[in-house]
């Protein structure tokens, strides 16, 4: 499953960032808020290099130190 942020105008829907998927998909739309001015153009995130792309989510993604550790509701499961 892939997800991209857009803009609705009425009649058609314009992406703000690249579409990471070729063909045809079936896709769910959300309407999340009214739009708000200080949202981008997609051709604006097109032009980032990639160098800047990379690490775009540092700090805004984590994962606890104990994510892999074994559940205990599992543990009859696991012997």
């Amino acid at each position: 499953m892939n997800a991209i942020k857009a803009i609705y105008d009425g009649t058609g829907f314009r992406p703000l960032e690249p579409i990471p998927v070729e063909g045809e998909y079936e896709v769910v739309i959300t309407f999340i808020e009214p739009l708000k001015n200080n949202v981008t153009d997609i051709n604006a995130s097109v032009k980032r290099s990639r160098a800047e792309i990379i690490g775009i989510l540092k700090d805004k993604v984590w994962m606890s130190d104990d994510f892999d550790a074994p559940l205990d509701e599992m543990q009859e499961y696991m012997q």
